[in-house]
């Protein structure tokens, strides 16, 4: 007798072998013979599959990953032991599978859903927490705003919907917005209407995103959908990027009608990668701003480009003591009289220290030599003057500096050369040879009085006046690294420039400083040259103020 005919006396057998609390179990079971017909099925299992009787095949009244299951088994080609998964509506059933006598095989089913449903959501999270990891890596890659904006709405359009929309705080009447949609970010400025839009005014302010249930998707204007977006909206999402005090923007996400809409844990999601993706713009915009801000007065404390002025050349050069700062505590300017009558004033100074704090000083002393032009016929009050506004306070730093005033007369030109505790200028003639100007005084800010001395020297046609900070003579290098250029050095290097333009003088200065030091570390360095013009005829200045110049 095969297990399809199995009589009724063995069907009561084989239930009182198994007694009656099995039927009571509160697990489904269920027993099929190796022909897949259902030999008993306990009460759990009859309220799961109503249709799974005695007698009834297992196709039909299970799922079909359950006959073949059942079948692996019974043929022994499937471990009884390994439990079988799947779905019966709803339900995620986990089923483990047990040898009994005459072939048969007793199967106990677990309802398996809310593990299934915890791993999906654990792995859903696993997922958002990476996603939002590699978002902030890429937002915070760049302090570009326009790049800042295209990196936010590729992701958004990648991982959180089928495109996205980042609207910018206005400027003006324009807003300046990035798309995407599954390709290359765009970005355009466009004048739009933030009404037109369900809840894109208040996001823009800041306020909280109102649900996407309460958004019609008819709603959404046409400069709201990316290039390469089809189909109709299905779905909307509208919510505030936060900022650094002000809201950075906005961001619309969009879902196709063929797509499931946003529920509320999407909703949230979007605003928690929002929110990272508002602090990354702020912060790009913060950077600009500054940037702009440094820009303008760094502009103020860069040492200006020099050229001829009144029939006398003006050369500088200046080296930071690092290479990744720009400004320092040395500084040249040179402000041009107001006709070829009247002197030009070059002053060249050292303040004590470095980088941005040292320039801030530099900028200080250079406006305040600058409203006290009209002095500047008497280096010595000028000087009392300078050093008394630096007595203060505010700071305990000192500078030395040297002021030159210079004039054309026919084919010479005249300087007085005032020294404030800074090194003495020096004069290359025409023959090669180098003196030194007769002039030394008190260094400025220290003291209260100060005391000077003014010299005067003529420069015949090619001769050239040099004014240089101690970054040039104490400039360490050689074969050990450790010896200083030093100012014999300085008198022979420029002994070979006699002769040449002033901005050559101050070429070769600073090449053979820079050839010196090799890359060991060194002091600001700043050196300017005044030259007696071959030429007799006078440069105008055009295009600048008084004080810069332009070649």
């Amino acid at each position: 007798m095969t297990s399809t005919e199995r009589s009724p006396h063995a069907t009561r057998d084989l239930m009182a072998s198994l007694g009656t609390s099995w039927m009571r179990a509160p697990y489904p079971a269920l027993v099929a013979d190796a022909a897949g017909v259902v030999v008993a099925a306990n009460e759990q299992a009859a309220r799961l599959f109503p249709t799974a009787v005695t007698g009834a095949p297992l196709d039909g009244a299970v799922p079909r990953w359950f006959v073949r299951a059942h079948r692996q088994v019974a043929a022994g080609a499937r471990d009884s032991a390994g439990p079988v998964r799947g779905w019966h509506g709803r339900r995620a059933l986990e089923a483990h599978a047990t040898h009994g006598s005459d072939g048969e095989v007793v199967w106990w089913l677990v309802d398996d859903t809310d593990r299934h449903r915890a791993e999906t959501a654990l792995k859903s999270e696993q997922e958002r927490t990476a996603f939002l990891a590699e978002a902030s890596s890429r937002l915070l890659a760049s302090l570009n705003t326009e790049r800042c904006m295209e990196v936010a709405v590729e992701l958004a359009a990648e991982f959180l919907a089928d495109a996205a929309v980042l609207v910018a705080p206005s400027a003006g009447r324009r807003h300046s917005i990035a798309t995407a949609a599954g390709g290359r970010p765009s970005r355009r400025s466009v004048r739009i209407d933030p009404q037109a839009v369900p809840g894109l005014a208040e996001a823009l302010q800041g306020y909280p995103p109102v649900p996407s249930r309460w958004i019609d998707p008819a709603a959404v204007p046409d400069w709201a959908f990316p290039e390469g977006f089809t189909g109709p909206v299905g779905s909307v999402v509208v919510t505030p990027l936060p900022g650094h005090g002000i809201p950075a923007g906005a961001l619309i996400l969009l879902r196709r009608s063929d797509h499931a809409a946003f529920d509320a844990s999407e909703e949230l999601f979007a605003r928690v990668f929002a929110a990272r993706a508002g602090v990354a713009l702020s912060a790009a915009r913060l950077y600009q701003e500054q940037s702009r801000v440094t820009e303008t007065l760094m502009a103020e404390l860069l040492p200006p480009v020099l050229t001829q002025v009144h029939g006398v050349e003006f050369a500088g050069g200046y080296r930071a003591s690092q290479e990744t700062e720009r400004v320092g505590g040395d500084f040249y300017d040179v402000h041009p009289g107001t006709d070829t009558g009247r002197e030009t004033l070059a002053v060249l100074g050292d303040v004590a220290g470095k980088g941005l704090d040292a320039a801030v000083l530099t900028g200080k002393i250079r406006n305040t030599l600058q409203a006290l032009l009209p002095l500047a016929d008497d280096h010595g009050n000028l000087l009392r003057l300078l050093n008394g506004a630096l007595l203060t306070r505010l700071h305990t730093r000192f500078a030395t500096l040297v002021l030159a005033s210079v004039r054309r007369q026919g084919a010479d030109a005249h300087l007085r050369l005032t020294s404030a505790g800074h090194p003495a200028p020096l004069i290359v003639r025409q023959d090669g040879t180098v003196d030194e100007a007769a002039t030394a005084g008190t260094l400025i800010g220290v003291l209260p009085e100060i005391t000077s001395t003014t010299a005067e020297v003529v420069l015949r046609p090619g001769e050239t006046c040099l004014l240089f900070t101690d970054g040039v003579t104490e400039a360490k290098g050689g074969p050990l690294g450790d010896v200083m250029f030093g100012e014999e050095r300085l008198r022979a290097a420029l002994a070979e420039c006699a002769g040449m333009p002033a901005e050559a003088v101050t070429e070769r200065i600073q090449m053979l400083v820079a050839e010196w030091l090799g890359g060991n570390r060194h002091d600001d360095i700043a050196v300017m040259a005044i030259t007696a013009s071959h030429s007799a005829h006078l440069t105008a200045v055009e295009g600048r103020t008084p004080g810069r110049f332009t070649s």
